[in-house]
């Protein structure tokens, strides 16, 4: 391998990818389940994968504390959140959270989904497989239902910090 003049070289590690990764601005979306109780948290590997059929996917973490309902969950609520969003998408990040307790405004939806109000889009996806990647799962999901009638802007992570998208 040669190195380009200027920049250095660094050896594959989880530190080099976070640190690549914060340099990549990503929508934020939220995804939920319902299990014995609500699940969800804030994801910004949400992808879109496929038109026909309708498929998206996004990463979680095996370790999370959504991962023991969404590993049985049939389906999942995705919401796209608005750059008015910043506190919903910091408490569906924060560990521990109660994060279906007020201030979050939320209603059952289609498949009894949990779905959250005041986002800029919402779908609700039947699952289709979970594959193992390190250690997360990639979920790929196949719409059955959704809005996308939500007002706004988006909401964008980068740099380790939410953010409104600027022209």
């Amino acid at each position: 391998m040669t190195a380009m003049p200027g920049l250095g070289t660094s050896l594959a590690t989880p530190e080099l990818l976070r640190s690549v990764f914060r340099r990549h601005a990503a929508g934020v979306a939220v995804i939920t389940a319902q299990g014995s109780r609500p699940v969800g948290f804030t994801a910004t590997s949400l992808t879109s994968v496929a038109a026909e059929p309708p498929l998206v996917s996004f990463g979680v973490g095996t370790g999370s504390s959504s991962w023991p309902v969404l590993a049985e969950a049939e389906h999942v609520g995705v919401h796209i959140l608005g750059e008015h969003q910043r506190e919903l998408a910091g408490t569906f990040a924060r560990s521990g959270a109660d994060r279906f307790a007020p201030p979050t405004s939320w209603r059952p939806g289609p498949e009894g989904v949990p779905l959250l109000d005041g986002v800029l889009a919402w779908l609700v996806c039947r699952v289709v497989a979970r594959v193992p990647a390190g250690d997360h799962r990639v979920v790929l999901a196949e719409v059955v239902a959704g809005d996308s009638a939500g007002a706004g802007r988006p909401l964008v992570y980068h740099q380790g910090r939410f953010n409104g998208l600027r022209d």
